[in-house]
């Protein structure tokens, strides 16, 4: 009080006092005297005061009462300047708080009589205001009077004075009651003891309050009695009082003052006691009241409710309800429960607005309705006050759209408010407010045709009522269109809005509470461990009741609400409004979500999610989930059931889309309006925000989404979104320009909403996925039998939500994938494109992501990221596996090197590719082959390498695409390189592999169970590489037989020393020899038919135009490579213990290659027979293998180096090297030679075996009869030599006898005519054929063998030479082939125009080789004509005997040569022979030689063929000097050793020479022929000879002496014939000369005759006969005859002759006797 106690303001108090005082008295001076000499002394007074005390104001107030007096005297003058000034001068020391108690009460009397007077009532109001605000003094019963006073002057004529006396009572009512918190506050320090107040309503209850509190305490219970209408007990002297009046002083002090109420209990007890039993008894009236209803019906007529005193009523209520709801739990539910009731429909329309007003006070007090649903709601046998309040406000709302009600109405006053509160039946335009000239659409609700606007009436969150605050209203106002459903509608949206609000920030309380509560549980300290727990279980404790609290405050309202909800969403026509609403429903939702109240959370999402689609959507997840629930369950209310009312389909909304609906049949079109896009926008909000909490109903939200998007044609695109496309069929979606702008937005929210689904927990994900796939399942429902577009929606979403939780992809991704890999099996193709597109990206994704721990470190993900790569390969769909292998193809590509584990299941992939699946799906799926081998090999586990093996082998296999397989087998061949180079690493790993599941399978008790098992794993490796290329080796196309032939032997080649020593066994068993059958299985059995082209325009060979062809150069090949290996590895294959057993297969594969009806085959398999009989001999050291030391005889090798091995070979390491790897431990093992022996004597059987079926003549012959070529036939003997020099120590006469056959039978198999010009030479040329060649060197073989052989093969030379022999014969006699008719060469008819007539067979020329043939045997005579062999076997006997044939054929002979060859044969012959024949002479063994010889003789000199006409003097000549060369031959090696020579021979030889001597002709020749057919030189040959040993003058046996008397006698005959037959013709021919051969003929017997004469004549007269001697006298007469003769050299030749005559003119007596003797 600064202000009033400081020096200046007293002062100016003084100065002001005493001017007042002055004033009176001067007002006074006149009329009241005792007035103004009070205001004198009053003067005086004051000036005392302030000169005595320091203390003035005290002392002032000390003396008030006297300083007072002069003005209430000048009060008591009632002269209204007077009053007016004292009045002024009493306030002025009361604002200077100088009045004392006393003068207090002094002046409220003053006052009291002014007012009863009715003097300056507004002054007097100002004073007692003054008097009580300023101070405290006024207590008690002055109080009372004051109070009346203000009372006293409300109730005046005066309309001024009444409302500044009501306003001064309330402020007076204030005051007391401010008094009363002051004094508290004062004494709130001292603690009392509480006194229990006594249940009685009299004052003495009141004896323990403290003054002011007294004050208070008696003010209220009085203005309870006068509401009341009772008598006031303290303030005495009211005279009338106004109910509303009390009633709004009542609600003042209760508003205003609650803490007093709560914290004394009188004050609670007057509330409990007084007020409410008041306020219900005024609220009777409104209860009973039924609008409209008769008055007949009841007894006693109705009170009418009254507006302001119900109005007031309500507000006291909302008062108690708020302030004092904890003192008055029972009178609350009354109250409420009434409020409830005010609702009904039947009360008045301005009750029923007042009563919303109220009820919206509650509505946004979120703790006070907590309050109610805990008291009342949640307790047993209690109204359920709360649910009532949230039902009655939706029947509220329903009944205003419900027409209204129609009875007798009292007043047409009443029945139009009655109209007016509720709603009007909306006229055509009712909506509409013309403003210039537009037309604007007012916020509204409108349901079936009734309209209700909507007003903005307050903001949200706060309850301002304009109702409840018409204080001044007496008469009910006129309540405008829609304010009630307005009020109601923010009653809901607040109900809402402060509940989850209030619910969510204690949830988030709570959650926070834990969180700590368990953090600091789990700190280590040990003392404070108990306390925790305890604050801990105390918190669950709380939460458990509040959980309870709030479960049961959403249930007790949640269906009211949704009720009300429901009916204004539909009704809506406010985008605003219904904003609200789908706001509300949202936040709904999401509160019983997270309170895990489903039904309620399912009731309002399937509320929003109606709402998003068009009115009778057929969505059956909508119409039977939870709607059903709800449909089955009438609430009822108290009373009042809510109806569900179903949403109206007629609503103005603008129509925004039309689009199909998602339906298995097409229904035409639905159409979608702006209100279905807002629901559809909250939805996705709801699902965004609250995805946590969605749970379960993620199917609806879901299902609604998908719907909508289908209706607006969203189409997925990449990673999953979704973007606007055309709907593909039906009549397109038709969309506005407004809501294509909104599609971008909702197809980004779209996928907002499922990006977020990264922050959902676990649980609501899985939620989330599994409502996705029965959406998927649903959608591939419909899809099923129609090709008609699916709808996406689920697909792409699960994509979506599992690119976003990739970080954790393990939980969800077992039933993601499981559920796409279905989609992916569908049969619509765009379903499951989807879905593969889908699998595949998730399955990318999930490879790149960077998962921690990274993907390395945790192979279970990685397998479990890659198994559904590998379950795609069960569907058969080749688009799905298109897209798998180009998955697979982009994986390899940036992920290949960090695959690992997951290697198995990516070649899985591959492989699973079948030949049935076209040509795009094997080429991609190679693609990723040949990426793997070319980039992959060293970064994946070796245990993959087979996978890769069979995976590549598999493509060979495949029969789309020639090129796949024969580039799959060049993969093939890159990878064993790839083993070979990396080949340690690779061992070393798959040993430790192998080690490892050797151990687990024996903790399982099981056996380890792989290919080749015993081998070691890196073998096993290789083996399984080679058992593919032997797969591919027999594939049906021959381009992929040859190269996986040429690769498979290339890599065994090239690699097979990396294998270990045993291993061999299975290479040659499981590998080689299993092909090798397999191929022969499949030649023999191939197709002979002709194939005409090889696909596309290809050309094919003559040579391979047959699969019979084809498989041919297969088996060549086969073949060859297994020979090959044979030869090159026998080192290592020999050791192996059952090579024999594999030598003799091996020969088996050959024989029966050799035999096939194939001339390639069966040369090549000679060729591979050659090839392992050139084999080295095992090695016995560290170095390369030697020449073997055996063979010397050069082999004629006519094959090449077996040619198409197109590979280099990488490296060939040293034997020995590979050798020591494999024998480290053991010395090298040397083979056995007896074994060498068999296997060389198998290879002997085996090659017997081939030369005898191959070269036996068939039965018959047709135009298909196999012959062997002549290079087979040559290559089979030219293996022979090679073969010998291995057996020759066992080879016996029987095996020559064999060797015989065949090489007899080969000579004589003919060849076709149109390969005759490659194989014979011209016929003149003399040439061998190289199968004679080779026969021929066969025998020299032997023969040489034999020579340097032991003696007992020397037996073995007749054998050869009957052989030799027998192909001499040939020359004249070619050998016959079976049946076949041969043609001779220069017959047969060789045409190349005609190439595919049926072949002629042609004979060979065999006379060259008949003629090498005795060449050879001559030779050979020549070095073993002295063996007893030869000698005892006749051999000279059977070449003469041979020789024979030509050479009596001679001039018949085929070639001319031949008998010229044999002549000089047999003269090399003879002059070997015949020695040893006289050697052998005595022993017999000659004898019948010699009758043969002398026969071949004979034929040969005398043959009876005609030389031919075109025959040259000069060749004849030459001819006649080889007869002469074999007289010679007679001459001087049979004759002069006739005593060793039979005499019947010899006899036959004289005879011959005799013939010969003597020119036999007949005279039918001409003479030129007889000049050249006569031969002069020999017949004077035989003539000499003849001559020569008729007189040997060494006659050294009788012998001898018998061959000269022969050959004299045979002599002197032959020149008498010749004699006789010239003078004969000498005669006949008369003039004309002879021919010259007669000539000469004469003149040579002439010169024979005295040659004779002359050797007789020196011989021993007792060696010549005289026999002899007569018969040269004899020819005397004959020789005189000739002298006629007209030639003259026969006449000098004559004379010759005659002159030796004349040694016999005088014949001596005594040599006639001795003749005689």
């Amino acid at each position: 009080m600064s202000g009033t106690s400081s020096p200046e303001a007293v002062k100016k108090l003084l100065e002001n006092m005493q001017g007042d005082l002055r004033a009176l008295s001067l007002e006074c001076k006149k009329k009241f005297p005792p007035v103004k000499e009070a205001a004198e002394s009053g003067i005086i007074k004051v000036k005392t005061i302030a000169a005595r005390n320091t203390e003035i104001l005290a002392a002032l107030k000390e003396n008030s009462s006297e300083v007072v007096q002069p003005f209430l005297m000048g009060c008591g003058t009632k002269e209204p300047k007077i009053t007016q000034l004292c009045l002024a001068a009493i306030q002025r020391l009361m604002s200077h708080e100088v009045v004392s108690e006393t003068a207090a009460g002094n002046i409220i009397n003053m006052l009291w009589q002014l007012m009863e007077n009715s003097l300056e009532e507004l002054k007097l109001l100002q004073t007692v205001l003054v008097l009580l605000t300023t101070n405290t003094v006024v207590h008690d019963e002055a109080l009372s009077k004051a109070i009346v006073l203000c009372f006293r002057l409300h109730f005046t004529k005066d309309n001024i004075t009444n409302n500044t006396a009501a306003a001064t009572v309330r402020q007076v009512v204030t005051v007391v009651f401010e008094r009363m918190v002051a004094e508290d506050e004062r004494h709130r320090d001292i603690i009392e003891q509480p006194v229990l107040v006594q249940g009685n309503s009299n004052r003495r209850s009141v004896s323990t309050l403290k003054p002011c509190a007294k004050d208070a305490y008696m003010l209220f219970q009085d203005l309870c009695q006068l509401v009341n209408a009772d008598a006031p007990y303290w303030l005495v002297g009211m005279t009338e009082m106004t109910r509303t009046f009390g009633l709004e002083l009542l609600e003042s002090v209760l508003n205003d003052f609650p803490q007093v109420f709560l914290q004394h209990q009188e004050f609670s007890f007057l509330l409990k006691e007084r007020v409410c039993p008041l306020v219900i008894k005024l609220f009777s009236p409104n209860i009973k009241f039924r609008q409209g209803s008769s008055t007949s019906s009841s007894p006693a007529p109705v009170e009418k409710p009254y507006f302001p005193i119900c109005m007031r009523l309500l507000r006291v209520v909302s008062v108690l309800i708020k302030q004092f709801y904890s003192l008055l739990v029972t009178e609350c539910e009354i109250f409420l429960s009434l409020l409830v009731k005010f609702l009904d429909a039947d009360k008045p329309q301005w009750l029923r607005a007042v009563a919303v007003e109220s009820i919206h006070r509650f509505c946004v007090q979120p703790q006070l309705l907590r309050s109610f649903c805990q008291s009342y709601d949640m307790k047993q046998h209690s109204t359920k006050v709360f649910r009532d309040i949230v039902n009655a406000l939706g029947s509220f709302i329903q009944s205003l759209f419900l027409v209204p009600p129609t009875g007798n109405p009292a007043t047409s006053n009443q029945a139009g408010n009655n109209n007016l509160g509720g709603s009007v039946s909306a006229p055509a335009n009712s909506g509409m407010v013309g403003i210039g000239g537009g037309v604007t659409l007012l916020p509204a609700f409108e349901y079936r045709g009734t309209w209700i606007p909507i007003l903005t009436i307050t903001v949200q969150g706060s309850a301002k009522a304009t109702y409840l605050e018409m204080l001044d209203k007496v008469e009910p106002p006129t309540i405008p269109e829609g304010y009630a459903m307005s009020v109601a509608f923010h009653c809901l949206l607040d109900l809402v809005r402060g509940i989850t609000s209030m619910i969510e920030g204690e949830l988030g309380e709570v959650e926070t509470e834990c969180q700590t509560t368990t953090d600091e549980c789990s700190s280590p300290t040990q003392s404070t461990e108990q306390q925790d727990l305890q604050s801990t279980s105390d918190q669950m404790d709380k939460e458990i009741v509040s959980r309870a609290v709030w479960e049961e405050m959403v249930n007790a309202c949640w269906y009211g609400l949704l009720a009300a909800l429901s009916l204004l969403l539909d009704a809506s026509t406010d985008e605003a409004a219904t904003e609200n609403i789908l706001k509300a429903e949202l936040t709904m939702a999401a509160l019983c979500g997270r309170l895990g109240l489903v039904t309620s959370r399912d009731a309002f999402i399937t509320a929003i999610c109606k709402g998003s689609l068009p009115p009778h959507y057929a969505l059956t997840v909508l119409n039977t989930t939870t709607a059903a629930t709800l449909s089955n369950k009438s609430y009822s209310v108290q009373g009042q059931s809510v109806m569900m009312i179903s949403p109206s389909s007629e609503s103005h909304q603008q129509v925004v889309a039309v689009g199909q609906p998602l339906a298995v049949q097409p229904q035409g079109t639905v159409m979608l309006t702006s209100k279905n896009i807002q629901c559809m926008r909250t939805l996705l909000n709801l699902a965004h925000c609250h995805g946590a909490v969605l749970g379960t109903s993620w199917q609806l939200v879901l299902a609604t989404l998908q719907h909508l998007v289908w209706i607006l044609g969203l189409k997925p695109s990449s990673g999953g979104a979704l973007k606007p496309g055309r709907a593909v069929e039906g009549p397109s979606t038709v969309l506005t320009t407004a809501v294509m702008t909104d599609l971008p937005v909702i197809s980004n929210i779209l996928s907002r909403l499922f990006e977020s689904s990264q922050y959902l927990d676990d649980v609501s994900l899985h939620h989330l996925i599994n409502a996705l796939c029965s959406l998927s399942l649903e959608a591939m429902d419909m899809a099923y039998g129609n090709n008609k577009e699916p709808s996406l929606f689920a697909v792409a979403k699960l994509l979506e939500t599992g690119l976003v939780n990739m970080h954790r992809i393990e939980i969800l991704w077992r039933p993601l994938t499981g559920h796409l890999l279905e989609v992916c099996q569908h049969p619509n193709s765009r379903m499951r494109e989807w879905g593969a597109e889908a699998l595949t990206s998730l399955i990318k994704a999930g490879l790149t992501f960077n998962h921690d721990p990274p993907l390395s470190q945790n192979q279970r993900l990685q397998l479990l990221l890659l198994n559904p790569l590998k379950e795609m390969s069960n569907i058969n769909h080749p688009d799905i596996r298109l897209k798998q292998l180009e998955c697979v193809l982009q994986i390899l590509q940036s992920q290949g090197d960090s695959l690992g584990p997951g290697w198995p299941l990516v070649l899985g992939v591959m492989g699973a590719i079948r030949n049935d699946q076209g040509e795009s799906l094997i080429r991609t799926a190679f693609q990723c082959l040949q990426l793997v081998v070319t980039d992959f090999l060293p970064t994946m586990p070796c245990t993959c390498l087979q996978i890769v093996v069979d995976v590549a082998g598999s493509f060979g296999l495949h029969n789309q695409e020639l090129n796949i397989s024969l580039t799959s087998i060049g993969l093939l061949w890159n990878i064993s390189d790839y083993f070979f180079q990396r080949g340690e690493t690779i061992e070393k790993e798959l040993n430790k592999e192998e080690a490892a599941q050797q151990k687990q399978a024996e903790e399982k008790g099981v056996v380890l169970n792989r290919p080749f098992h015993p081998a070691p794993p890196f073998d096993c490796l290789w083996l399984c590489l080679y058992a593919k290329l032997g797969e591919l080796c027999v594939d049906p196309r021959p381009a992929v037989r040859k190269s996986a032939g040429q690769t498979l032997f290339s890599t065994i080649g090239a690699h097979g020393t990396l294998l270990q020593h045993s291993t061999w066994h299975t290479v040659i068993w499981k590998v080689l020899f299993h092909l090798l059958d397999r191929v022969r299985e499949s030649s023999t059995t191939a197709d002979k038919e002709k194939i005409e082209s090889g696909g596309g325009n290809i050309l094919i060979h003559h040579s391979r135009d047959t699969a019979e062809k084809q498989w041919a150069e297969t088996w060549v090949l086969t073949l060859a490579g297994v020979a090959r290996i044979f030869n090159t590895r026998r080192y290592l294959l020999q050791p192996l213990g059952d090579f024999s057993r594999a030598w003799d297969v091996l020969l088996d594969h050959i024989q029966s290659a050799a035999l096939s009806k194939n001339n390639e085959v069966s040369l090549a398999a000679l060729k591979s027979f050659q090839e392992i009989l050139q084999i080295v001999s095992p090695v016995r050291d560290s170095e390369k293998p030697e020449t073997p030391p055996v063979v010397n005889v050069p082999v004629p090798v006519l094959i090449g180096p077996i040619s198409g091995m197109s590979r280099p070979f990488i490296r060939t390491d040293s034997i020995g090297e590979r050798l020591g790897r494999y024998s480290s431990s053991e010395p090298p093992i040397v083979t056995d030679e007896l074994e060498d022996l068999n296997l060389w004597w198998a290879a002997w059987n085996t090659w017997y075996r081939i030369g005898s079926e191959s070269t036996k003549p068939p039965i018959t012959f047709d135009k298909l009869t196999f012959i062997p070529s002549q290079p087979f036939l040559t290559a089979l003997i030219q293996i022979f030599p090679a073969l010998y020099q291995h057996i020759k120590t066992g080879f016996n006469m029987d095996d020559l006898q064999k060797l015989g056959v065949i090489l007899h039978s080969a000579i004589s198999v003919p060849i076709s005519s149109d390969a005759s010009p490659f194989i014979l030479p011209s016929y003149t040329e003399a040439v061998l054929t190289s199968l004679q060649e080779a026969v021929l060197t066969a025998l020299d073989v032997l023969q040489k063998a034999i020579c340097v052989g032991p003696e007992n093969m020397q037996i073995m030379y007749p054998a050869i030479f009957d052989q030799l022999l027998a192909f001499v014969e040939f020359s004249c006699k070619p050998p016959q082939y079976g049946q076949l008719e041969t043609k001779h060469i220069a017959n047969a008819k060789y045409n190349q125009i005609q190439l595919f007539a049926p072949a002629e067979w042609v004979a060979l020329n065999y006379v060259p080789f008949a003629e090498r043939s005795l060449e050879v045997v001559v030779d050979l005579y020549q070095k073993t004509a002295c063996h007893k062999a030869v000698v005892n076997e006749k051999v000279l006997q059977n070449i003469i005997k041979t020789l024979r044939v030509p050479l009596s054929l001679k001039y018949s002979c085929p070639s001319e040569s031949t008998w010229k060859l044999a002549v000089s044969s047999l003269l090399r012959v003879l002059s070997i022979g015949l020695p040893v024949a006289r050697q052998h002479a005595s022993s017999g063994k000659f004898d019948s030689m010699w009758p043969e010889l002398a026969n071949t003789f004979e034929d040969f000199l005398f043959t009876k063929s005609i030389p031919p006409d075109n025959l040259s003097i000069q060749e004849f000549q030459r001819n006649e000097n080889i007869d002469v060369e074999v007289v010679q031959l007679i001459s001087n090696e049979i004759l002069p050793y006739a005593n060793f020579i039979p005499k019947e021979f010899v006899g036959q030889i004289m005879t011959m020479l005799n013939k010969g001597s003597i020119h036999s002709q007949s005279s039918s020749f001409t003479e030129a022929e007889i000049d050249i057919r006569l031969r002069e030189e020999f017949s004077k040959m035989c003539f000499e000879t003849l001559l020569q040993f008729s007189f040997s003058n060494k006659v050294t046996t009788p012998q001898e002496g018998y061959i000269s008397r022969m050959a004299l006698s045979v002599l002197l005959k032959r020149s008498q014939d010749v004699l006789h037959r010239y003078i004969e013709d000498e005669r006949l021919s008369g003039k004309c000369p002879l021919p010259r051969q007669q000539v000469t003929e004469i003149i040579f017997v002439l010169k024979a005759v005295s040659t004779l004469i002359d050797s007789l004549k020196k011989t021993q007269p007792e060696n010549v006969d005289g026999n002899t001697w007569a018969q040269v006298i004899a020819l005397y007469p004959t020789l005189v005859e000739c002298i006629t003769c007209s030639s003259s050299e026969v006449c000098s030749a004559l004379k010759e002759a005659l002159v030796p005559f004349k040694d016999f003119m005088q014949p001596p007596a005594s040599r006639v006797q001795n003749g005689e003797s």
